[in-house]
């Protein structure tokens, strides 16, 4: 195995994703896109590609790019439809980054006739109150 094929096999997002603390008291918004995204269909194995942007308005934490790269690439052998994997990164992202607001779209390119957006957005969510 190639040392990059090695990276992505053994990447783990609860201990790899690294975070970085955030040094600014003024929201701004970073905006991230990852053009090369891939992970393979759960039905038929092909695999599935898109685009994901993401922004978000940091609180304590900013993801260091590097590791949300690594993240992202992750996905490439992994049998995941493009809802999970979409919901999958905001989920990790939201718990690690508690962000002020994010908002992930992962744009996949047509197959078969079908193109297939996927967006969620925190302004859009209701949480839950305890």
């Amino acid at each position: 195995m190639r040392y990059g094929e090695k990276i992505l096999n053994n990447f783990n997002p609860e201990t790899d994703l690294e975070i970085w603390p955030n040094k600014h008291k003024r929201d701004y918004v970073i905006k991230i896109t990852l053009p090369e995204f891939c992970c393979l269909c759960p039905r038929s194995g092909y695999p599935d590609f898109a685009t994901i942007y993401l922004e978000y308005i940091p609180n304590d934490w900013v993801v260091e790019l590097k590791a949300i790269k690594l993240y992202i690439n992750s996905f490439m052998n992994k049998n995941i439809s493009h809802e999970d994997s979409i919901n999958e990164i905001y989920s990790l992202l939201d718990d690690k980054l508690k962000p002020k607001w994010m908002k992930i779209v992962g744009d996949f390119n047509p197959r078969g006739n079908v193109h297939t957006v996927i967006e969620i957005d925190s302004s859009n969510i209701k949480k839950d109150k305890k």
